[in-house]
Parts: C-alpha cells; sequence; structure tokens
C-alpha cells in the first residue's frame, strides 16, 4: 500500500463537494469533524478526500494552512484504515473545528479514531441492509 496523497485522491468536484454537506453523515472527534457520504459513480477507483480549516477560527492564513496540511498527512499516514475496510468509495471531507493550534499527535489520533468508527459504522450499516 503506498502512502501517497495523489490528486486523484483530492475532493475537487463543486458537485460532489454540494452533495457531500447536502446529503452526508458525520463523525466528530474534537478537534475534527468528519462528513462522508458514499459515491457509486463507476468511475471513481478511490476515496475523494479534503480537508477545511475555517477563516472563522483562524484569521492568519499561515495557521490554517498548518493545520490543514497536519490533516492531509494525517489522512495520508492512516489512509489504509479506509482503503482496506470499506467496501464501497467514499467522499470525506475534514473540518478542523477546534480554535487553537495543536500537535500532529492529537490530529492524529482524533483522524485514526473517526476512520475506525466509519469502519464500523458502514460495516453495521452493511450488514443491516441484507
Amino acid at each position: 500500500m503506498t502512502e501517497k496523497f495523489p490528486s486523484a485522491e483530492k475532493l475537487k468536484s463543486k458537485i460532489l463537494i454540494d452533495r457531500l454537506f447536502a446529503e452526508g453523515r458525520s463523525l466528530f472527534k474534537y478537534p475534527i469533524k468528519l462528513i462522508y457520504i458514499p459515491v457509486a459513480d463507476k468511475e471513481l477507483a478511490n476515496h475523494k478526500t479534503g480537508v477545511s480549516v475555517p477563516k472563522r477560527n483562524f484569521k492568519k492564513a499561515v495557521d490554517r494552512n498548518y493545520l490543514k496540511r497536519l490533516m492531509r498527512e494525517a489522512y495520508r499516514k492512516n489512509k489504509y484504515l479506509v482503503n482496506d475496510n470499506l467496501p464501497a468509495y467514499y467522499a470525506f471531507m475534514f473540518i478542523y473545528t477546534g480554535k487553537e493550534r495543536i500537535s500532529y499527535s492529537q490530529v492524529e489520533n482524533s483522524m485514526i479514531w473517526m476512520m475506525k468508527k466509519l469502519n464500523e459504522k458502514e460495516k453495521n450499516h452493511e450488514k443491516s441492509a441484507t
């Protein structure tokens, strides 16, 4: 399993982002919120992921970029948790909701917890659907 985060895995589609916020389900582990939705697109060959840090909480672009970099790195290092365990492809949006800068280890712990919880939820959802 490669630990790259290529452009093909980045969430860029405005249509998909709008659908994600309209129909998506969410998980929360302070200070990060995950919004996700299954994508039934046949051409999609992997999960699509985006990160966001609100300007309302961090006025300086330096701080927002730092936190986005941390979240992308934590996802990149641990994406095997969703790639190996989820049956379908998903669109993810990680939103930083805290009001202070935190360390990489705190971001990574939140991301890992959410990815494991997502696996559990979707496996239970899949079992109840069949």
